[in-house]
């Protein structure tokens, strides 16, 4: 498979290393000086900054510039960061222990959302500072990714290796539900069964528009947060 990683995506990348260096209110460079460093257009540059305005790591002020906006505390519902970069934003060290990645027939409802008889099945609980967060369950067309899933990825990011793979994942649609811990969660995430758990299931498409992942990320209520924007509609 052709190596391909977006231009957007490879500065978007940059500017993550360099915020996760740099003081809240540091300024980043100018999108011309982007455009001057990555050999890109404008509107290249603008679009990869214009991501990290939208997860909350930048913010720009008109007339002046971007600057690292202070850490927050959690993801903005919205936007799905790799949990590498979240963790890595936060200040904390991400890892994961791997607890099954194998090849099997696809559901229906899999066939059905990934377009896809056969799938890889990629189970991970997702680490922080050596805590457990997260169980998370990612399934993919396999015709898609059985070479490029191969790596370890209990140490690199999943996202980062699809799109070193010309798979970026770009955009989906999520819903997030309360739980219960089950017997699985207990064992695996060191809590208890019955403890509350909010549960993410998405689908993500890749820069295409193709389905690339079904994923549930089955979180520990009392370790992981989700934050929320919202507009105020007013009565008519």
């Amino acid at each position: 498979m052709t190596s391909f990683v977006p231009r957007y995506f490879e500065i978007e990348q940059a500017l993550r290393v360099r915020i996760a260096t740099l003081d809240p209110h540091s300024p980043l460079p100018s999108d011309a000086q982007l455009c001057d460093e990555f050999g890109v257009s404008r509107m290249t540059a603008r679009g990869a900054v214009q991501r990290l305005v939208q997860e909350g790591l930048v913010y720009r002020v008109p007339g002046r510039g971007t600057f690292v906006a202070p850490a927050r505390a959690g993801r903005a519902a919205s936007h799905v960061l790799s949990f590498s970069d979240e963790m890595r934003r936060r200040g904390r060290v991400p890892t994961s222990q791997l607890v099954e990645r194998r090849t099997r027939g696809a559901t229906d409802d899999e066939r059905r959302r990934l377009g896809a008889d056969d799938v890889v099945v990629l189970r991970r609980v997702r680490i922080a500072d050596g805590e457990p967060l997260a169980l998370e369950t990612a399934v993919f067309p396999a015709a898609r990714v059985t070479q490029v899933l191969d790596g370890d990825l209990e140490r690199e990011s999943l996202f980062a290796t699809l799109a070193n793979a010309g798979l970026t994942p770009t955009a989906g649609r999520a819903a997030l539900v309360a739980e219960s811990a089950s017997a699985e969660d207990a064992r695996l995430l060191r809590i208890r069964r019955g403890d509350p758990m909010l549960v993410e299931r998405r689908l993500i498409h890749d820069q295409d528009g193709t389905p690339l992942e079904l994923t549930e990320s089955r979180y520990v209520g009392a370790r992981y947060g989700l934050e929320v924007d919202f507009d105020v509609e007013l009565p008519r």
